[in-house]
């Protein structure tokens, strides 16, 4: 992998990290704000949360694989 093609896996990783934090802040305000009222919300934000980081998990480990690789 080149290191612009690292670089741009970079930045990938960093933009879906900060998606899951994003949905995570959601969850986070549904439990603290919204609930019980909001129950019907759970599946959707949690489901959504978890895709996301689920993303996050699978780009950063091919980050860390091609970073390793290119050190040898």
């Amino acid at each position: 992998m080149t290191e612009e093609e690292l670089k741009t896996l970079d930045k990938e990783v960093k933009r879906l990290k900060r998606i899951s934090s994003e949905w995570a802040s959601q969850l986070h305000d549904l439990v603290e704000d919204k609930l019980p009222a909001g129950y019907e919300q759970i599946p959707g934000i949690a489901q959504s949360t978890y895709d996301a980081c689920q993303a996050w998990a699978t780009a950063n480990a091919k980050l860390a694989a091609a970073q390793k690789e290119a050190q040898g």
